[in-house]
């Protein structure tokens, strides 16, 4: 195959052994080693687009997106296939990234899918309808994994509430990776990819707030969730949707907790019987219910005491709060 008047072939061995090792450095979180490697090949072998594409994805990694819109926009000129290529993909997101969304609707339409919206492409890209799916927050921290509304193929909304060692509100956008690490099945039976955070995209306003609820049944729990979702916002017990899972069963194909079963999951590396973002025991209805509750509560601070005496005022025999501290 010819690409620009040039004979594609195989790669060197001085290639493949520069880029064997950068991807080595790259595990090693070693990006300016890696990257003069890299950068190396691509000297070698600038016809090849795996030179190119090796470098953006680099640049994604060093979230360096002027840099990786660039390696990626000439990988991508090399391709020898049509469509469905993750080049593509890289440069969407650094698009993405960059809110140069002319661009991100070229790369994934080139990739294969529709964007709605086609007479407005300076716009960014809506109306994909590419449903829910989970987002792990920090992945290489202290990484939780909530739920969120996908916006794009590169951004998600994030409708948990995080706990506060995320550094993450609700109602946050964040930028996520292509490639899913993970799956959370729900009881209905459909499995939903969790993708891995790149970086905060647009922040949220509102701030997360803990309190400690005496709730005298699941009924009065689901009252208040109720009531902060009318007035816009969120309200998500803790005490019942966290559970600690170690990395290999994060990133398999896990069972979603919908507090529906009366057991132990044995995923579920906390401690069984504390309520509590530290551990708890994934429970139903019955006697295993326990009327004190930590919950998270997403919204204003002019708003939160007057949600939560709406919420005991409306059955005052059965609920009750205290200890009420914004977190992030």
């Amino acid at each position: 195959m010819r690409i620009f008047g040039k004979v594609r072939h195989r790669p060197s061995a001085s290639w493949r052994q520069a880029t064997d090792r950068a991807f080595t450095l790259i595990g090693d979180g070693r990006y300016e080693d890696a990257g003069a490697l890299l950068t190396r090949a691509a000297d070698m072998e600038p016809w090849l687009s795996e030179s190119w594409f090796n470098l953006a994805l680099l640049h994604k990694f060093r979230h360096d997106w002027e840099q990786a819109r660039a390696a990626g926009l000439r990988a991508v000129a090399l391709l020898d296939r049509e469509a469905g290529a993750p080049d593509w993909w890289n440069v969407g997101i650094a698009a993405t990234a960059l809110q140069d969304w002319p661009l991100a609707r070229r790369a994934w339409q080139a990739y294969g899918l529709r964007v709605p919206g086609e007479g407005t492409p300076a716009g960014e890209p809506v109306g994909m309808e590419l449903g829910s799916a989970a987002v792990r927050l920090s992945p290489e921290g202290e990484a939780e994994v909530v739920w969120g509304r996908r916006l794009d193929p590169a951004r998600m909304e994030v409708l948990s509430i995080p706990l506060p060692s995320s550094g993450r509100r609700w109602g946050e956008v964040v930028l996520h990776d292509g490639v899913p690490h993970g799956e959370r099945v729900t009881a209905a039976g459909p499995s939903y990819p969790v993708f891995d955070e790149i970086e905060l995209w647009a922040p949220s306003p509102v701030p997360t707030w803990v309190v400690l609820l005496e709730a005298a049944t699941e009924a009065d729990r689901d009252a208040l969730e109720r009531l902060a979702a009318d007035a816009g916002f969120a309200a998500e017990d803790w005490s019942s949707s966290v559970r600690l899972l170690c990395r290999t069963c994060s990133e398999s194909r896990m069972p979603s907790d919908e507090g529906n079963g009366e057991h132990l999951d044995p995923h579920d590396h906390s401690e069984p019987g504390h309520p509590g973002p530290l551990g708890h025991r994934t429970a139903g209805s019955g006697s295993l219910w326990v009327p004190e509750r930590e919950c998270g509560i997403a919204a204003p601070a002019g708003l939160v005491r007057g949600l939560l005496d709406g919420w005991v005022a409306d059955s005052p025999d059965t609920r009750e709060w205290r200890d009420l501290e914004e977190v992030c």
